[in-house]
């Protein structure tokens, strides 16, 4: 049998290493020998002897804190030893390595898996969302592992060493220790009241030393991504 799907850029990529890399562009794979965590409903497919457990609300201290915030997306551990292949609608799939000292504030629909070595909480983000549907809240990831996450589209990484502005539904991920608010970019006027707009009434602003990662899209998050319906625009926190 032949075809050009059969070509070696299609084929299942092999490592001597567990842990999570890239398969393609769109789709992350997990040789696992241990455990890990990943989305609820984003297992495409998998080999070897591996277990699936829904975590439902992780303890009592983040199940208070989903309840409060209204943000919450279920997350699943996955265990045992085997190739676990993840996905999510074909969005861009991208590996962060976190070290001791690193802390990641991410948009919690953008979180695809992580190692069980990292922890993460909620945290409220300071100043913005107010007059936006993005939500208060986000996760914060800090520990020694890797991180998968997901854009729509190829992102940009923004180097924040002047103030910068995000439209909050593009703003995926930044550095935990930015300081953040919402910025009012469309101004008021007679327009406004005649119900005119720009479409840009309130960006997040982000000032300090770090990174914002923005993707190309302003589109809110898929109710029902990973085939599960998600808590809240953002889907804050993975539970």
């Amino acid at each position: 049998m032949r075809s050009a799907l059969f070509s070696a850029e299609n084929l299942e990529k092999e490592s001597q290493q567990p842990g999570m890399r890239l398969q393609n562009s769109k789709m992350l794979k997990i040789e696992l020998n241990g455990e890990a965590m990943a989305r609820v409903g984003s297992m495409v497919a998998y080999q070897g002897q591996v277990q699936f457990q829904a975590l439902g609300s992780g303890g009592i201290g983040k199940f208070i804190k989903q309840r409060l915030t209204g943000e919450g997306v279920p997350l699943m551990k996955v265990s045992g030893r085997g190739d676990v292949f993840l996905a999510d609608f074909a969005k861009d799939v991208h590996v962060i390595d976190l070290e001791p000292g690193d802390a990641l504030s991410i948009n919690g629909s953008s979180v695809l898996a992580f190692d069980s070595t990292l922890q993460y909480d909620i945290k409220m983000v300071g100043g913005a969302g107010f007059a936006s549907s993005s939500g208060l809240f986000n996760c914060v990831f800090t520990g020694y592992g890797r991180i998968a996450i997901t854009t729509n589209g190829t992102p940009v990484v923004l180097n924040v060493d002047a103030p910068t502005y995000v439209d909050p539904q593009a703003a995926v991920c930044w550095s935990a220790n930015l300081q953040t608010g919402y910025h009012r970019a469309e101004q008021l006027g007679l327009g406004t009241l005649l119900g005119r707009s720009t479409g840009e009434a309130f960006t997040m602003s982000f000032a300090g030393q770090g990174f914002v990662v923005v993707q190309p899209s302003e589109e809110p998050p898929v109710a029902g991504s990973g085939s599960q319906q998600q808590g809240g625009v953002l889907g804050g926190l993975l539970q």
